[in-house]
């Protein structure tokens, strides 16, 4: 199980977490009309947790695999909750993914006008919950954080999402709380049978929930381990979105405004995946071991699904959502073999796809907000009048493709090199994924942005300095973590070395 680090106490991940939630709070207070105070006050107060979370990353230990910067305090003791939260390799990752993108999608929302108080307010919100997520080390705290987001995320898409709004809105709510209640049942029946070594009692401690020599008599039987580990995964896998769990993607994606998309694909499908990671593996570790193989052909299953979908699609932005349906199913099939290889492949593609996803969405907002639709075929020859947006678009486009050079390429590579050793057909299978990939990334190119140029659109604004200002970062560190991925290696390894030794062979 993991271990802490001595001298806990810090106050850096709480500062990190609920900054955002008092900036929501101070803009609730604003005057409704004070629209540029309340994208100010959004902006400067997203900044801090970014600038915290540089902090984090440069200073982390990477020797080690224990937690670093824990902080204990007893929250409702009766029932022996605490708030306890801390971070190792894994967190630390996403949680700079995280700050990262929220900061941007701020300044990618600058020209929202309706309802300001409110928009601002609920991403900050969302971005307290995001955080707490990656943090929480009480499985209680973990499923209050997991849970705070989707209120902000419904109204999000609701309010400010586009004609299906609405209903987009409630099939995400009730994906996700159908998934919640599995997880709830699970951690319930996990509390009731670990032991809290120190007392004796129940505990909600994720560590103390890790060490097999604290779980009762009950829960060593494999067959309830395996409904257990079944139930939090489906929980988990509603988020990713595993297939056939995936349908409420695309129509959230498509409706949701462009800065809410970014942050859905971005994070919070890596959450399912970090949950797989925090919770499924650790606690029930015989359980993953057991459903290593059905996990592979899932990946599997998600990387062709997702890409012959996406292949259909005339949508940009539906186009986009189904890639990450594909690409997440890298992520699966590098979790699902054990080895430091797949494991790492899989940790750093989701980093990497939360910032090339970004990217993309980021650009399909660009030209929607001059076009007003996002129709594929619908453009043609955009090359000659926007070329820097091109030149910006193409970058994110080659990323995703799996371009060396670029950071999609390294994830999906270490996760064929992982599990190539251990599942040689069906990664022969999943192999596929890469030659539609590059079809339908090549298709929409080709189409967009090259031939005869559309004469509506002869007049077409270039990309503004504030929407570079939205995207040059992520295209610096696509090409910084695609050239020298060692800074995002060094920091994950410890942490999936020693996940790795805890599952049975």
């Amino acid at each position: 199980m993991l271990a802490l680090e001595s001298g806990g106490g810090s106050s850096l991940l709480t500062w990190m977490t609920f900054l955002p939630l008092v900036g929501a709070i101070v803009i609730t207070l604003l005057p409704g009309k004070a629209r540029e105070l309340h994208r100010t006050v959004a902006l400067v107060t997203a900044a801090g947790p970014l600038v915290l979370a540089v902090k984090l990353f440069t200073s982390f230990d990477r020797g080690t695999a224990d937690i670093q910067l824990w902080q204990q305090v007893a929250w409702i003791p009766s029932f022996n909750i605490q708030y306890f939260v801390g971070v190792d390799g894994i967190s630390v990752t996403m949680i700079l993914l995280t700050a990262f993108l929220s900061f941007l999608c701020i300044v990618a929302s600058w020209n929202i006008d309706k309802h300001t108080k409110g928009y601002f307010a609920l991403f900050l919100l969302l971005e307290t919950g995001m955080m707490g997520v990656f943090i929480a080390l009480d499985f209680f705290l973990f499923y209050v954080f997991w849970e705070i987001m989707l209120l902000p995320m419904y109204f999000l898409i609701g309010v400010w999402g586009g004609p299906r709004r609405e209903y987009a809105a409630i099939k995400f709510f009730l994906y996700t709380l159908a998934g919640s209640v599995l997880m709830l049942l699970a951690m319930i029946a996990l509390y009731l049978n670990v032991q809290d070594p120190a007392t004796g009692g129940h505990t909600f401690n994720m560590l103390h929930m890790m060490n097999q020599a604290n779980h009762g008599s009950w829960l060593l039987n494999p067959d309830i381990r395996h409904v257990l580990f079944l139930g939090l995964f489906i929980g988990f896998a509603i988020k990713v979105p595993i297939f056939p769990f995936h349908t409420w993607l695309p129509d959230a994606h498509v409706e949701a405004p462009t800065a809410v998309s970014v942050i859905l694909a971005g994070v919070l499908l890596k959450m399912g995946t970090y949950g797989i990671l925090r919770i499924c593996y650790p606690m029930l570790p015989d359980a993953a071991a057991w459903f290593s193989y059905p996990l592979a052909i899932l990946g599997a299953i998600n990387i062709i699904y997702g890409a012959c979908c996406a292949m259909a699609q005339t949508d940009m932005k539906k186009l986009v959502a189904y890639s990450s349906v594909s690409h997440m199913g890298y992520v699966l099939l590098g979790l699902a073999v054990f080895n430091e290889a797949g494991m790492t492949g899989a940790v750093l593609q989701m980093f990497n796809h939360g910032t090339i996803t970004a990217m993309m969405f980021l650009m399909v907002g660009v030209i929607y907000d001059r076009a007003h639709h996002r129709e594929i075929n619908g453009f043609g020859g955009l090359g000659m009048v926007m070329p820097r947006y091109t030149s910006m678009f193409s970058l994110a486009l080659f990323a995703a493709l799996g371009l060396p050079g670029l950071s999609g390429f390294v994830g999906e590579a270490l996760v064929f090199v992982g599990a190539f050793e251990v599942y040689r057909t069906v990664t022969i299978i999943s192999g596929l994924g890469i030659i539609i990939g590059a079809a339908y990334v090549l298709w929409m190119l080709q189409r967009v942005f090259l031939g005869p140029l559309n004469e509506k659109y002869t007049e077409l604004p270039e990309i503004t300095t504030r929407e570079l200002v939205s995207v040059v970062p992520i295209a610096v560190l696509v090409i910084l973590f695609g050239v020298y991925p060692p800074p995002l290696i060094n920091m994950i390894k410890q942490s999936l070395l020693h996940l790795i030794a805890q599952i049975p062979a």
